[in-house]
C-alpha cells in the first residue's frame, strides 16, 4: 500500500477515464494527487470522492500560464512535485480527406503541445530532487490507422518527444525519468465518445473489427493501464527512462 507513499503527483485529464484510474491507483499507494481537467463539475466531484489526499484544479493543458499556476499551487501546498502524468487528450475518427485544419490543430495542441508544456514545466520543478514524468501515448503512435491521422501524428510525436526529453534529463543529471505508456483500446469515455461520432452501424463494425485484432479478445480496463502508470511513477522503475510500455492485449504483437 506504500509504493508511492508521500509522493506528490499531478494527473491531467483526471476527471474520468484513464486519468481518473491513474489518480485512484496513485492515491491507493500513498500519494497526494492533484487532478486537473477542463470539466470542473466532474473534477470537483471526483476529488471529493477520492478523499483528503486529492485535490482538483481546472486546467487547459494547452495554456503555458495554466501549467505554471497549477504546478506552483502543488508546490505551495505540498512542498514539491514528484510525478506528472500527462494524460489529457482527445480523439476523433476522421480520415486524411475529411479532417479539417482546425480539427487537426486542436487535437495536436492538446495531445502533443500539452505534453511538451507539461514536461517542460515539470522538469523545472523536479530537477533539484528528481522525479518521474509519465506521458500517455498510444499504440496509435506505433501503427497507422486510416481513420485516425491526427491522433496517429499526435501520439507518434509524444513518443519521440519523450525519448528526446528523457535523454536530456538523464544526461543533465536531473534524476528525472520520462517514459511513455502506450495503451491499446480501452473501455473509456474517450473511446466511446469517438465511436459515438460515427453512425451506429459503422461504430459497431469498427469495434468488432478492432476486437478481432486483439488476441486477448477485449478492450483494456482503465485500472490495467493505471497499474503501468503506477509502476513508472514508483521507484520500482528506477532504471527505466525513454521507454514505451505497451499495454494492448497483444494487439501490436
Amino acid at each position: 500500500m506504500d509504493r508511492v507513499k508521500g509522493k506528490v503527483c499531478v494527473v491531467t485529464g483526471g476527471a474520468r477515464g484513464l486519468g481518473l484510474a491513474a489518480a485512484e491507483a496513485l492515491l491507493a499507494e500513498g500519494a497526494k494527487v492533484l487532478i486537473t481537467d477542463v470539466d470542473a463539475k466532474a473534477g470537483e466531484a471526483e476529488a471529493k470522492r477520492l478523499g483528503v489526499n486529492a485535490r482538483f484544479r481546472v486546467q487547459d493543458a494547452t495554456q503555458e500560464s495554466q501549467w505554471n499556476e497549477a504546478l506552483d499551487a502543488v508546490v505551495a501546498e505540498w512542498g514539491r512535485l514528484d510525478v506528472l502524468v500527462n494524460n489529457a487528450g482527445i480523439a476523433h475518427i476522421l480520415d486524411v480527406e475529411t479532417v479539417t485544419l482546425a480539427q487537426w490543430q486542436k487535437l495536436l495542441d492538446i495531445n502533443l503541445t500539452g505534453v511538451f508544456l507539461g514536461t517542460q514545466a515539470a522538469i523545472a520543478r523536479m530537477k533539484a530532487h528528481g522525479g518521474s514524468i509519465v506521458n500517455i501515448a498510444s499504440i496509435e503512435g506505433l501503427l497507422g490507422d486510416p481513420g485516425l491521422p491526427a491522433y496517429n501524428a499526435s501520439k507518434g510525436g509524444v513518443r519521440i518527444f519523450t525519448r528526446s526529453a528523457a535523454i536530456h534529463a538523464a544526461r543533465s543529471g536531473y534524476n528525472i525519468r520520462i517514459n511513455n505508456v502506450c495503451p491499446g483500446f480501452a473501455d473509456t469515455q474517450m473511446v466511446s465518445g469517438a465511436l459515438g461520432t460515427l453512425k451506429p452501424e459503422v461504430a459497431q463494425l469498427f469495434a468488432a473489427k478492432t476486437l478481432e485484432r486483439i488476441p486477448m479478445g477485449r478492450f483494456a480496463r482503465p485500472a490495467e493501464i493505471a497499474a503501468v502508470v503506477l509502476f513508472l511513477a514508483s521507484d520500482e522503475s528506477s532504471y527505466v527512462t525513454g521507454a514505451d510500455l505497451v499495454v494492448d492485449g497483444g494487439m501490436t504483437a
